[in-house]
C-alpha cells in the first residue's frame, strides 16, 4: 500500500511528493507523519517515560521530584546543566559505581564526544536500548531518500566508514565514539539484507582498526564494483576527501592488484583478505581504466569518471564541514550532496526530509520520539559552564519560533537531564507540528578540520606554551590569529604570528631568521600541537585526518593593518579586538601577503588513548 507524505521543497514551502513504492518504506513514512503530526503529545509522553523509569535515580531524587512526571514540576525543580556539572557523577560511573546514579538501566558503555572537556573527550553514558533508538532513525533515511532518488535498490553505496580506537574506563566500561559503537554492534554486523542499503565495502574492512588497511580494502572494493555504485559517501565531507586523496596516492598499487587479482601484502588483516578474495579476480581491462583515469593528474570530476552511475554524495556538509563544499564539487563534477541526518554522541536528533536540497538550505526535522527537547534562546546569554541559566527562558519543541536561534537542551533515556548540547540551531519552518532547524554552529568552537573542536581558550594556551620557546631568543608573540586550511588534504591549522624582537636593533624578520636557523619555529609548531586536546592529537596521530600544524610569521605591523582594514569596513576603533580565527578571503589575502616565513610541525604530537580516571 502506498502512502503520500508532504516534505519541504527547496524554497521552504511544503511540497507533495509521490507515493512510496515499497511497503516497508510506506510504513516508515507513516511513522514520520505520526510522530511529527503529534510532536507535543509525543514529547509529553517521552518525558513521562524518562521520569518514570529514572524516578529512583540518585540524580532525580536529589531534586525532589517525588515521582512527578509532568513538565511543570520537572522544569521547576531540575536545573539546566553542562558537562562540567555532571562530571562528578560521570566519573563515579567510569570508576565502577554501578548504582542508579543517572539512569535506572545499567550504563552499557560510554560514547566519547568530540567536544572536549579540559582537553579530553567527554564521556557520554548510554544504555543498550539506545542502539534500538539510533537504528530506528537510520531506518527512516532511505524511505525519504527513495522519494527523491528512485531506484537505489538497483545498485550499491560506496561508503568509506571507519572504526576508531576504543579504551576502557577504570571501572571496566568500554569508551568509544558513537559510530564505532554502532559499527561494532550486532545491529550493524548482523543486519538483514536490504536492497536499498547494500555497501561495496565488506564489513571486515569497516571493522578493521588499521586506517590504511581499512581504506585500501574499501577503495579496492569500490573500484571492483564501480558500475554498481549509485551513491558515494562518508560520514563527514572531510572523510570522503581523504578517500580521494588516498586514491591519488595509491592508484598504481590498486591497479596492480586489480590486474593481477591479488591483494597487496600490506593488507595483513586475515578477515579483510578473506572478504576481498571472494570477488577479486584478475581484470586487466579495469586496471588499465583506473590507471588511465588517475595517471593524467586531472582530478576534476574523478568521482563521476570512475563511478559513472553515481546519483549523489552522501556526506555531512553543514557546520564546519561547509568549508569542503567547493572541493567536493570539483571532484564530483557538481553532484548533489545529501545531508541526511543530525546526530551526536549525546543523542540522535532528527533527519532531513528534503535531502537533495542545496547544502546551504539543509534543515533537519527533529523527531520528537528520540528524547525530550528544550531550547534556550540564543543571543549571547553570557553563561559559561557552571553558571546558572534562567530556566524560565527555555522553550518546548512545539513552541520555538521561526527565524530565531536556540541552543539545544536535551533530556535522554540514558540519564542526561536538561543537558546543554552546545549546538546553536536556527528554526527554518515546521513539518506538521515538528520544527525544522538549520545547524548554525557549535558554541565557542574556533577551529575544526574534522571531528576536532578547538576553542579560543585552548588556542591561547597552545600559543602561550609554544611562545615560551622564544624567550631565550629575547623574542615574543605580539599578536596572533588562526585559520583552518582545508585547501590541501588533509587540512591543517595555520597560526599567524607577529613577533617582537626585544632587542630594538633587531627586526622581526631577523629574529625569525635566527629562530629558523635553530629550528625553534618548528619546535613551536610541535609545542602547540602537544598543547591541543586529545581529539586533535588522535586525528593527527591515529587517523591521519589532520596535517601538521603550520606557523606563518608575518612582518611587523601586520595586525595594525588588519585593524585598519576592519575599521575601514565599519568596525569601531574602541571595540575592535583581533579575531582569533579568520575566514574572510580579503583578510586571509592580507595576512598571506605579509608572511616572511612558514614553518611546519616536524613530528607527530604525543597521543595515547586516555580516559579520565586513569593515571
Amino acid at each position: 500500500m502506498a502512502v503520500e507524505t508532504v516534505v519541504p521543497a527547496a524554497n521552504g514551502n511544503a511540497a507533495k511528493v509521490g507515493p512510496a513504492t515499497h511497503e516497508k518504506h510506506a510504513e516508515k513514512l507513516r511513522f514520520i507523519e505520526e510522530m511529527t503530526g503529534n510532536a507535543d503529545a509525543v514529547q509529553e509522553k517521552v518525558l513521562a517515560e524518562i521520569l518514570t523509569r529514572n524516578a529512583e535515580t540518585e540524580y532525580l531524587r536529589r531534586y525532589g521530584l517525588g515521582g512527578a512526571t509532568d513538565r511543570l514540576t520537572f522544569k521547576a525543580k531540575v536545573p539546566v546543566v553542562t558537562y562540567e556539572d555532571l562530571q562528578p557523577e560521570i566519573q563515579r560511573i567510569a570508576n565502577g559505581d554501578r548504582s542508579a546514579i543517572l539512569s535506572a538501566h545499567p550504563i552499557s558503555e560510554f560514547l566519547t564526544s568530540s567536544g572536549t572537556s579540559a582537553g579530553e573527550r567527554k564521556l557520554m553514558p548510554t544504555i543498550k536500548e539506545e542502539l534500538d533508538r539510533r537504528q530506528l532513525l537510520y531506518s527512516l533515511l532511505m524511505p525519504v531518500m527513495n522519494l527523491y532518488v528512485p531506484g537505489l535498490d538497483k545498485g550499491k553505496g560506496l561508503y568509506f566508514l571507519f572504526v576508531k580506537s576504543e579504551t576502557s574506563t577504570p571501572g571496566g566500561l568500554t569508551a568509544r565514539p558513537v559510530l564505532t559503537s554502532y559499527y561494532k554492534s550486532e545491529h550493524f554486523k548482523s543486519r538483514l539484507y536490504d536492497p536499498y542499503n547494500v555497501y561495496t565495502s565488506p564489513t571486515a574492512a569497516i571493522l578493521c582498526a588499521d586506517a590504511f588497511q581499512s581504506m585500501y580494502a574499501q577503495m579496492l572494493c569500490g573500484l571492483l564494483q564501480r558500475l554498481d555504485v549509485l551513491r558515494v559517501g562518508a560520514v563527514f565531507a572531510s572523510g570522503l576527501l581523504r578517500a580521494i586523496r588516498f586514491l591519488q596516492l595509491h592508484w598504481r598499487e590498486l591497479s596492480q592488484d586489480i590486474a593481477a587479482g591479488t591483494l597487496t601484502a600490506k593488507v595483513t588483516d586475515p578477515s579483510i583478505r578473506g572478504a576481498v578474495a571472494e570477488f577479486l579476480k584478475p581484470d586487466p581491462e579495469l586496471a588499465r581504466f583506473v590507471a588511465a583515469e588517475c595517471s593524467e593528474g586531472e582530478w576534476a570530476g574523478i568521482i563521476t569518471r570512475i563511478w559513472p552511475n553515481t546519483k549523489y554524495l552522501d556526506v555531512i556538509v553543514t557546520g564546519a564541514m561547509a568549508q569542503y563544499i567547493p572541493t567536493l564539487e570539483y571532484y564530483s563534477g557538481g553532484l548533489p550532496m545529501a545531508c541526511t541526518m543530525y546526530a551526536s554522541s549525546e543523542c540522535y536528533f532528527g533527519l532531513n526530509l528534503n535531502p537533495m536540497c542545496d547544502p546551504s538550505e539543509v534543515s533537519y526535522t527533529i523527531m520528537p520520539n528520540m528524547a525530550y527537547f528544550e531550547f534556550l534562546p540564543h543571543g549571547g546569554d553570557g553563561h559559561h559552564p557552571g553558571e546558572g541559566v534562567d530556566t524560565a527562558q527555555l522553550v518546548d519543541l512545539a513552541d520555538v519560533e521561526v527565524g530565531k536561534e536556540y541552543e539545544l537542551v536535551i533530556t535522554t533515556y540514558a540519564g542526561l537531564n536538561r543537558y546543554r548540547v552546545g549546538d546553536v540551531l536556527r528554526v527554518t519552518g515546521f513539518h506538521n507540528a515538528a520544527p525544522q532547524f538549520r545547524f548554525v554552529r557549535r558554541k565557542n568552537v574556533l577551529l575544526s578540520i574534522e571531528s576536532d573542536k578547538t576553542d579560543e581558550a585552548e588556542l591561547q594556551k597552545a600559543v602561550e606554551r609554544a611562545s615560551a620557546l622564544l624567550r631565550p631568543y629575547n623574542t615574543s608573540v605580539v599578536e596572533y590569529t588562526s585559520h583552518a586550511d582545508t585547501k590541501a588534504i588533509p587540512g591543517h591549522y595555520v597560526i599567524y604570528w607577529e613577533l617582537l624582537a626585544k632587542d630594538s636593533s633587531s627586526s622581526a624578520a631577523a629574529a625569525a631568521a635566527a629562530l629558523a636557523r635553530d629550528g625553534v619555529m618548528e619546535r613551536c609548531c610541535l609545542a602547540m600541537e602537544e598543547a591541543l586536546n586529545s581529539v586533535y592529537r588522535q586525528s593527527r596521530v591515529a587517523d591521519g585526518s589532520i596535517g601538521p600544524l603550520e606557523i606563518r610569521v608575518v612582518r611587523g605591523g601586520t595586525f595594525e593593518e588588519l585593524m585598519d582594514y576592519a575599521i575601514s569596513r565599519g568596525a569601531s576603533i574602541n571595540q575592535y579586538k583581533v579575531p582569533r580565527c579568520v575566514n574572510f578571503p580579503p583578510i586571509l589575502e592580507l595576512l598571506d601577503s605579509r608572511v616572511v616565513s612558514a614553518h611546519f610541525s616536524p613530528a607527530l604530537p604525543k597521543w595515547i588513548p586516555h580516559i579520565p580516571g586513569h593515571n
